[in-house]
């Protein structure tokens, strides 16, 4: 509304203060206000066929209104296109209650800028407020799709990485590699058997709770000591008990 409040008010100073279709210098070949009426789009396309304009520029009002209020979660999506909507419904309005008639009135533009030549043989560019506003957000819009920003306020990269975690939930499960002891992985039948954690435990040892460091410095210490006790019992270099020197 802000938009559409600033377009209506700067055409309302233009019709009241410029001579029509006379150039008034601001700065210098950079700006100049020059009012005149369009009856078509840029650059006075279509004369014509004003209508189709009218139609045109209603179904876009009704097309954001409708994004903005079921797709839009994205903060910057919501600024750009209510920038957006401002501008179309400020040369709506012109369209739908400007001369000569109802749905076939001509906008009113008055800014102009002489080195916007877009191509050699072409008019240059004059315009308004809401034209400003249409292009500007038009190019914001453009940089959210590249830079990857959804209207749901999702990025591309945490798409992925969703997608990602779906896939190996798949394979692995919601929390990861959780299946039941001698099970296999689901999807697979027995061709990738899940390892059992209790393999190698002796029975009697199963679920008990883990040794404290110093229970377990003392399980190494015992197993060394039987090492080289057994070693000892059994080299071939030493003599055995009863042998003839």
């Amino acid at each position: 509304m802000l938009v559409l409040a600033a377009d209506q008010l700067a055409k309302y100073l233009a019709l009241e203060n410029l001579p029509y279709q006379e150039p008034v210098e601001v700065l210098g070949d950079f700006l100049s206000f020059y009012l005149t009426r369009n009856p078509g789009a840029a650059f006075s396309l279509g004369e014509e066929v004003t209508w189709i304009f009218t139609i045109a520029l209603a179904a876009v009002a009704v097309v954001i209104a409708w994004l903005a209020a079921t797709r839009v979660r994205s903060r910057l999506w919501a600024v750009a296109l209510g920038l957006l909507l401002g501008g179309v419904l400020g040369n709506l309005t012109d369209r739908l209650f400007r001369d000569p008639g109802f749905g076939v009135g001509h906008v009113v533009d008055f800014i102009n800028t002489p080195w916007m030549w877009f191509f050699p043989g072409m008019s240059p560019a004059i315009y308004n407020v809401a034209d400003i506003f249409i292009v500007c957000d038009m190019i914001a819009i453009a940089l959210l799709v590249l830079v990857g920003v959804h209207m749901d306020g999702t990025r591309d990269h945490g798409r992925k990485d969703e997608n990602r975690s779906e896939d190996d939930e798949t394979l692995l499960g919601a929390e990861g590699d959780q299946f039941a002891s001698g099970g296999t992985v689901e999807g697979f039948g027995d061709e990738f058997p899940v390892a059992d954690p209790d393999a190698g435990i002796p029975a009697a040892e199963r679920g008990l709770p883990p040794l404290s460091e110093a229970e377990q410095h003392e399980v190494e210490e015992e197993a060394e000591r039987e090492a080289e006790e057994y070693e000892a019992g059994h080299d071939p270099k030493r003599p055995e008990s009863g042998a003839q020197l």
